[in-house]
């Protein structure tokens, strides 16, 4: 099967070089606009939108929760995706409540160098862990780690990647992420029939893990409902893509990529689900579903993952390098430096492949939970228009939910058990909790604060 997957990848590149369009244009390679100086439609903006947020770790967690978890599992995986409807309201006050071009000017609006500096730490982190996470799924489909397969595929589909990505930024990621969704969409659609044909899908799945509140199903689709309200904002590739369009586009755009990319991630983990339900003692997902389902959906299986992967990387690189020099402006804004970015961030990707974590969900949690930092920015600041926080309270917040993103990852990793004997993902939905309220009281602290000072000021 493996011939058949390196078929899968060099018809995807060649597709994907054919279609990318090189620039020399700034506003083509950063902010994804044609030749012509047009604004990406609403169907491609949605394909977009959900094809870059249904990547290949996100695909394989579903499926991972769904053969550990049931129904429960895959569901919470799902509700991550309800992101997209409070990232579309995060746009809206962001662009026409409060009239700026990118998070980063609202956030040194309101609190300065401080404001940008701790936001570009988290989305920076985010961004390389995004590159890292879908070149490892790239990898465990070609062979285990270390060996000549998994290198050569990790390294092959990085290199393909970064070319395509080079020559068109933003624009091409737009391009190529139309093609890419209808063909995962088209896989997909196969890939379930093929399963449903053969009865494998029955109520039987829903028993399979029953509810039970106290379930590491249940509770990640708790953590998942916390940190859906922040974590939109975190997320670069998300919030370039709000910034393209009319603001009825871009509505649009958000609302309709939040139920379709729930629906695919559902039909992705109802496979998990069929997995772990008839997994023998000691029997891998993967080999699991490969003794059910036989070669032709496990190549489809694997198929999806890495039209997945190639359309989450390009669009990775293109907020990487917008990111850097625009946003940041840590060097001239110039195409060729946008590519010298896209290469430092591949590289820093692949060096997180072969000496970083395996653990696909741990990313997800832990920079979820740093992302905590902005639920009070987006409640106080952003929503309720108060000006009136202090700077202190702002990073003050940042310190805590990174503390909470750290003491979760050491936790999970079992380097520390302070937290007690109990399933990291009840410590994960306790840390988001203390975080939430706690971030959220610095700000009411810090709010009142400056209201009295300003009112003694005034006497």
């Amino acid at each position: 099967m493996q011939v058949w997957l390196v078929a899968v990848i060099a018809g995807l590149a060649i597709l994907s070089i054919l279609l990318a369009r090189p620039t020399g244009h700034a506003h083509s390679f950063f902010r994804g606009q044609s030749a012509a100086g047009h604004a990406p439609g609403l169907l491609t903006l949605i394909f977009s939108q959900v094809t870059t947020w249904i990547f290949a770790r996100s695909l394989l967690n579903a499926a991972i929760l769904g053969f550990y978890y049931g129904l429960w599992g895959t569901l919470a995986y799902a509700a991550y995706y309800l992101s997209f409807l409070t990232g579309g309201r995060i746009i809206d006050h962001l662009r026409f409540v409060h009239g700026h071009n990118s998070v980063q000017a609202f956030l040194y609006d309101r609190f300065g160098a401080w404001g940008t500096r701790c936001y570009n730490v988290v989305i920076g982190v985010r961004l390389v862990s995004e590159v890292f996470a879908n070149l490892l799924v790239i990898g465990i489909l070609f062979g285990v780690a270390g060996s000549q397969a998994y290198t050569l595929a990790v390294v092959g589909l990085a290199v393909v990647t970064l070319v395509y990505s080079m020559l068109g930024g933003l624009h091409t990621s737009l391009r190529t992420d139309l093609y890419q969704m209808m063909i995962f969409l088209v896989v997909l659609v196969v890939l379930t029939a093929l399963v449903a044909a053969d009865g494998h899908y029955g109520s039987h799945l829903l028993a399979f893990k029953p509810f039970d509140i106290t379930e590491p199903g249940p509770v990640l689709l708790l953590v998942a409902l916390l940190q859906v309200w922040s974590y939109p904002m975190h997320d670069p590739v998300m919030m370039d893509r709000g910034f393209l369009a009319d603001r009825e586009t871009t509505r649009r755009s958000f609302r309709h990529a939040a139920w379709i990319s729930m629906l695919c991630i559902v039909a992705f983990g109802a496979l998990g689900i069929v997995a772990g339900a008839n997994a023998a003692s000691g029997e891998s997902m993967n080999d699991t579903l490969a003794r059910l389902l036989g070669d032709v959906p496990m190549f489809l299986f694997s198929a999806s993952l890495i039209v997945s992967a190639m359309s989450t990387l390009d669009s990775t690189l293109a907020s990487s390098a917008k990111m850097l020099v625009v946003d940041m402006r840590v060097m001239p804004t110039s195409v060729r430096n946008g590519r010298v970015v896209m290469a430092l961030f591949m590289l820093s990707g692949l060096g997180m492949v072969f000496v970083g974590n395996d653990d696909l969900f741990s990313a997800v949690a832990v920079s979820g939970t740093a992302s905590l930092y902005l639920v009070p920015v987006i409640f106080f600041s952003l929503w309720g228009n108060r000006r009136d926080i202090p700077v202190w309270s702002y990073v003050g917040s940042f310190c805590l939910a990174i503390a909470g993103a750290a003491l979760y990852f050491l936790e999970s990793s079992a380097h520390t058990a302070w937290l007690g004997d109990v399933h990291k993902y009840t410590k994960l939905l306790w840390i988001c909790i203390v975080v939430m309220i706690g971030s959220c009281a610095l700000f009411l602290v810090g709010g009142s604060g400056q209201k009295q000072a300003e009112a003694v000021a005034e006497t």
